[in-house]
C-alpha cells in the first residue's frame, strides 16, 4: 500500500506542476479540459497521498484545489445554453 500511495503521490506532482508549466509558458490554456482534468486527477492523488501520510493541511487544500477545477470543468461557457 505504501508503495501505491508514494506513487500517487508523485503523479500528483508531475500532472499539477507539469500542467502549471505548460500554462505559464502559453502551451496549455488554464480553461482548457486538459489543464482541469490534470488538476482534479492529480489533486484527488494529493488527498490519497495526504490522507495517509496524516497531512490534514495538505489534504484539505487539495481537496478544495479539486473541488474549484470541477468546478471550472463544469461550468458553462459563456454564450453557451
Amino acid at each position: 500500500m505504501t508503495i501505491l500511495v508514494e506513487v500517487l503521490g508523485w503523479i500528483a506532482s508531475l500532472l499539477i506542476v507539469g500542467s502549471y508549466a505548460l500554462n505559464i509558458t502559453g502551451r496549455l490554456s488554464a480553461k482548457s479540459k486538459l489543464y482541469v482534468t490534470a488538476n482534479i486527477i492529480g489533486g484527488i492523488f494529493f488527498v490519497v497521498n495526504t490522507y495517509y501520510h496524516q497531512a490534514y493541511p495538505s489534504m484539505l487544500v487539495n481537496i478544495v484545489w479539486v473541488i474549484i477545477a470541477v468546478v471550472m470543468l463544469t461550468k458553462k461557457k459563456e454564450g453557451d445554453h
